[in-house]
């Protein structure tokens, strides 16, 4: 992480923890929205117009928040507005680095070589930890915003006639529901594979992947009984939060993670709910098996010896 704008070398996974073991998730500094009239979003100062080349989304495709974005992205067609980086899929000394790695890309818009180089530009006196996504503003040469879920909404809503109308991802109408889903699955399941993973206790870690089998019970016996997606017929924002979680959780999460009480194979619904996501055009170009197996099996804290295991076969 970065400390006062130095970069501290001992990078560590477990961003902090408790007094019971269980893992606790840095919140994100850069809280500046777009909208389609430069005005204040929610959270951040005024001063970012939607305008198309102005900013720039600096991914992992290891990352189920930075692949948020990335589907949002597509959905909403603003590739063309909106360009992309990609860093390599390994986590190293100095966090995210761009690099020549199959499917990754070098930063040719700001000529850094790794992340944590973003944010020290933007303030350099950054204390915290550099992570992904990241949308940078070119014009003012700053970070507007760090933090996945509000890039997620941004990217619906806030590139105006940018963006096409295919998809109304938070829909006024849907949003106590939406918001309800998203403040049960996250916890439980989203970052609850994460608490599994780097929980530092017994205890903590039973509580976590307990919770994480709850609720993908819960979503199991939800999907079978209506669909096909979460609020029925609406595709939204809870429905891509819920995929990019899913379809990392066979490949990293029930093996690296320690959430083995079962597969994503053994829940009919939400398998065939996952798939029926990855068969919408676009979504399948947002997900990177080898990176999500290379970045996760790279961690050193969860896998000394970084072998990287040949399966599973992701069913079709």
């Amino acid at each position: 992480m970065l400390v006062d704008g130095k970069w501290m070398a001992d990078w560590h996974p477990v961003q902090a923890s408790d007094k019971q073991g269980r893992f606790l998730r840095q919140q994100s500094s850069f809280r500046h929205w777009v909208t389609p009239d430069g005005s204040a979003g929610p959270t951040g100062d005024a001063g970012f117009q939607a305008e198309p080349g102005r900013y720039h989304l600096y991914v992992a495709l290891i990352c189920p928040w930075a692949s948020r974005t990335l589907m949002a992205r597509k959905l909403k067609g603003l590739e063309q507005a909106i360009a992309v980086s990609v860093v390599e899929p390994y986590l190293g000394d100095q966090g995210w680095r761009f690099g020549d790695y199959p499917g990754a890309t070098r930063d040719t818009l700001n000529g850094t070589d790794y992340i944590h180089e973003l944010y020290t530009r933007a303030d350099a006196h950054y204390t915290g930890r550099a992570t992904v996504p990241v949308l940078w503003d070119k014009k003012r040469q700053t970070i507007v915003n760090n933090e996945s879920a509000d890039i997620l909404r941004m990217l619906d809503s806030g590139f105006g006639p940018l963006a096409n109308d295919d998809y109304s991802l938070y829909p006024a109408a849907l949003a106590p529901e939406i918001d309800a889903l998203n403040a049960r699955i996250y916890p439980q399941l989203n970052n609850g594979v994460y608490r599994a993973g780097f929980a530092t206790t017994q205890a903590a870690y039973e509580e976590a992947a307990n919770g994480v089998f709850a609720m993908l019970d819960e979503l199991e016996a939800r999907l079978a009984q209506a669909g096909p997606w979460l609020l029925r017929t609406q595709f939204t924002e809870a429905d891509i939060r819920l995929f990019v979680t899913l379809v990392r959780f066979d490949v990293a999460y029930h093996g690296l993670f320690k959430c083995n009480l079962r597969q994503l194979k053994d829940y009919p619904a939400l398998h065939r709910y996952m798939m029926a996501i990855l068969a919408i055009p676009g979504v399948k170009e947002t997900v990177n098996i080898d990176h999500i197996k290379q970045g996760y099996y790279s961690i050193k804290a969860l896998n000394p010896n970084g072998i990287v295991p040949i399966g599973p076969m992701l069913a079709e």
